[in-house]
């Protein structure tokens, strides 16, 4: 029993809440006759009882002569038995709360029940226009449904008695149509609410999803885009702990131009396996989980892997995951998880690798933008039945617009730039760098090289080299880890950042390579005297990374532009080139660093975010990139054209890769002096990929792009 309102203040004044005195209370259970009558009428719902229940204290403490009352009242109430009229009540309401359809039923019922009754009345009573003949039941049941319908079709009736059935008609179907609007825009709304919350399921098929949101994800919905554009009606569908209209208006201020593509968006728990469900993940072709901002991020993905794969009603067929994880220690739990459905970008690693590797050879983050950026020449895995039988070296001169790089076994692994006398078999697929997939093609004509200008391999001498490593963040112990590797012995490290736990992170790192010996001092790297303390012209590589630990993407690559720009002026002021290299957070502020004329930037988002993209679609990607980046595979390297031909002439392509092949290496593309400036893609004016049969001059400062093993 709920209690109505002018029944609370009826008995808590006779319980004596308004100055009745202490005998009422005497009285135990005594209840009057006014407030027993109050409390058996129809209850209606309010939140009073509840408030008197919530804040009503059951401790023995707390008791006093007025709540021990009320409770025995109330305890009255509830061990009341139930009638007939509660029950009805009770249906009642469960019909109100059904929703819009119930809601119009009983506006229906309302509309039959005024509609059957004016009939009978106008039957029965015989009540007529005046000078008209009495109607039937059914002639005055549709006379009262038309008045029902419009108010207006009561304006020629005649005789008053008529004009009263029909006026209390008419002012009962106001009331109902009134209503019924009412409804229809409240169902409505809520309708559109429902949508807008991002909840309901989708029934798309070959469609491609993302779970989670980051700063990633506008890059890798435009390469998705890119890649999407031969196909029909592509679709993209994020999930994400967010607001629905917040993602989609935030898509379409990033990403202006979608193409052919749709993007759909849906608010959930990734890590959620019935939110997971509502995407229809059972259809899909290709699965992004990106790493969320936060902490414990990786555990997020790992789950998420966990429940896609585990769903007791999943398909039986392989999904194709990519997922990020930042720290390479969780890889391997994830790897578990999802087995060999699941592609791992290592964002951490993936950077890390790049920068030491783009420190040491400038231009080279912009031949790894180039393949895995869809815009230009990809990496693409497919069988090749031509191909097999020959050798690996045939098979690379086999192409005319096409790059082979390596076979994928039949077993899943990968070979990048094999021996040149193993023969491909059937089943393997070739690993070939292509500008899309239908120009991959084996050359038709004869090819010519020019054995003459071809030049035998120069002696190889390391020496030891020093690196400047201004800035720090959770990249900084990768970094140090890889250049210990790669640096030939007496190779000396300074690091020099704004970070108080520098010094304490430094000598927590695991085992560096004797190689290299490492000094570190705090300092504030956008200050000039504190730079010039340093001696910066005295180092062969200079690499600046953001403080994207302590700073988002904005002020972070401020702080790395401020220092850019002392180095620029150190660099001017000593008359001398300083090799650099940069970690940009945002790609957006790369044109802004072009002012600083660093020789390289490493974009850290779009560099992931390229990668998953890639993944999605090749699920060899991550193995791929993984021996290209590993010390103990084969790598990518910029030398100097002078090493392999000699350049009194033009030479084509195919003379390049056949001297690049009896070195044991494969020829990717070159870079000439002065490219970059006039490269409106900002990959540092690289060419991968040129057509062999196309003869270039090359100048004296010019690389190549070389795949080998040392």
């Amino acid at each position: 029993m709920i209690l109505q309102h002018d029944d609370i203040l009826r008995a808590t004044s006779e319980l004596g809440f308004h100055g009745v005195s202490n005998s009422s209370f005497q009285a135990g259970l005594q209840v009057s006759p006014a407030l027993d009558r109050s409390l058996r009428r129809p209850p209606i719902f309010t939140v009073f009882v509840d408030f008197l229940m919530l804040y009503l204290p059951t401790g023995r403490k707390f008791e006093t002569p007025k709540t021990s009352v009320i409770r025995r009242i109330w305890g009255n109430i509830m061990t009341r038995p139930i009638t007939w009229r509660d029950r009805a009540r009770y249906q009642f309401d469960k019909s109100m709360a059904a929703g819009p359809i119930a809601l119009i039923g009983w506006l229906a019922v309302i509309s039959l029940i005024v509609i059957v009754l004016a009939g009978l009345l106008l039957a029965i009573s015989g009540i007529a226009q005046d000078g008209g003949e009495p109607v039937s039941f059914i002639e005055g049941a549709w006379e009262s449904l038309m008045r029902t319908m419009d108010a207006g079709a009561m304006g020629g009736d005649v005789g008053w008695s008529f004009r009263g059935v029909s006026l209390a008609v008419t002012v009962a179907g106001i009331f109902v149509f009134s209503a019924l609007i009412g409804v229809l825009s409240s169902g409505l709304d809520e309708k559109l609410d429902e949508l807008r919350k991002g909840r309901s399921h989708v029934l798309e098929k070959e469609h491609t999803i993302i779970f989670n949101w980051s700063p990633s994800i506008f890059d890798v919905i435009s390469e998705l885009v890119i890649a999407n554009r031969s196909r029909r009606r592509p679709r993209i569908v994020i999930m994400a702990g967010k607001d629905k209209v917040e993602m989609e208006d935030e898509i379409a201020d990033k990403i202006p131009d979608l193409g052919n593509t749709r993007i759909i968006c849906r608010s959930g728990d990734p890590t959620d396996l019935h939110d997971i469900n509502i995407v229809n993940p059972q259809a899909s072709r290709a699965i992004v989980v990106l790493s969320p901002e936060g902490d414990y991020a990786d555990s997020q993905v790992i789950k998420t892997i966990l429940a896609l794969v585990n769903d007791p009603s999943r398909r039986p067929e392989r999904y194709r995951i990519a997922a990020e994880i930042r720290d390479a220690a969780n890889a391997e739990v994830a790897r578990i998880v999802g087995g060999s459905e699941l592609q791992l970008v290592l964002a951490d690693e993936l950077i890390s690798r790049i920068v030491v590797s783009s420190s040491r050879q400038s231009g080279l983050s912009g031949v790894y933008t180039e393949l895995l950026d869809f815009d230009g020449s990809e990496i693409y895995a497919l069988e090749q039945p031509d191909l097999v039988g020959k050798s690996f070296g045939a098979a690379v001169m086999a192409y005319d617009t096409s790059t082979l790089i390596g076979v994928g076994t039949t077993d899943g692994k990968v070979h990048l730039n094999p021996p040149t006398n193993r023969v491909i078999a059937a089943g393997e697929r070739a690993i070939l760098i292509a500008e899309d997939d239908d120009t991959i093609r084996l050359r038709t004509g004869d090819f010519t090289v020019d054995r003459d200008v071809i030049r035998p391999r120069p002696p190889v001498t390391r020496r030891a080299e020093t690196t400047l490593l201004l800035g720090w963040n959770r990249r900084g112990p990768i970094i140090t880890q890889e250049l210990s590797r790669y640096v030939a012995p007496g190779s000396r490290l300074m690091i020099a950042a704004d970070t108080p736990e520098l010094l304490d992170e430094v000598a927590a790192m695991p085992y560096l390579n004797e190689n290299l010996s490492v000094e570190c001092r705090v300092i504030d790297t956008s200050n000039r005297a504190a730079l010039d303390a340093l001696d910066v012209p005295s180092f062969d590589h200079v690499l600046v990374l953001g403080y994207s630990d302590h700073l988002a993407a904005q002020p972070a690559d401020t702080a790395t532009l401020v220092t850019l720009l002392q180095l620029r002026k150190i660099a001017e002021a000593a008359n001398t080139h300083i090799g650099i290299v940069s970690e940009m957070i945002d790609v957006r502020n790369r044109d802004l660093a072009a002012v600083t004329r660093a020789d390289d930037f490493v974009v850290s988002n779009k560099l992931v975010s390229l990668m998953l993209a890639q993944a999605s679609e090749n699920e060899l990607m991550a193995d791929i990139f993984n021996e290209l980046l590993d010390e103990d595979g084969s790598e990518i390297y910029m030398r100097a054209v002078t090493d392999y031909i000699a350049i009194d002439r033009p030479v084509n392509f195919y003379t390049i890769t056949l001297a690049a092949l009896m070195r044991g290496e494969v020829a990717l593309g070159y870079s000439k002096v002065g490219a970059a400036v006039r490269d409106t893609r900002g990959l540092g004016g690289v060419v991968v990929n040129p057509a062999k049969g196309e003869a270039v001059q090359y100048g004296a400062g010019d690389k190549l792009i070389i795949l080998a093993r040392d």
